[in-house]
């Protein structure tokens, strides 16, 4: 083999080499790719879950549209209200008798 020819296989190999480190790391290459697939993933999971909230929170609209019971409990548990005849008792202790 002659020196040219050592030359340009050097010059292939090298290129070659310089080639595969831009499929790897450069823009777009391999770990991008890699890290946008994990986003990916995540979003998907954030997506399902934003969606299981809405169908919560849509239900709950409708029961406080709709549903006078639950409307009540609400009122009793969060706002501390009570029925016209009703009477509350509150012991000393902060215990029931």
């Amino acid at each position: 083999m002659g020196s040219r020819q050592n030359i340009l296989i050097a010059v292939a190999v090298a290129a070659v080499v310089v080639m595969f480190f831009m499929i790897v790391f450069g823009d777009n290459g391999l770990v991008d790719l890699r890290l946008l697939k994990n986003k990916h993933v995540h979003l998907q999971m954030r997506n399902e879950s934003l969606a299981g909230e809405n169908i919560r929170l849509h239900r709950q609209i409708d029961r406080l549209k709709h549903d006078p019971a639950y409307i009540e409990s609400i009122a009793r548990q969060e706002l501390g209200m009570i029925a016209p005849d009703e009477v509350i008792i509150k012991s000393r202790t902060g215990r029931l008798p």
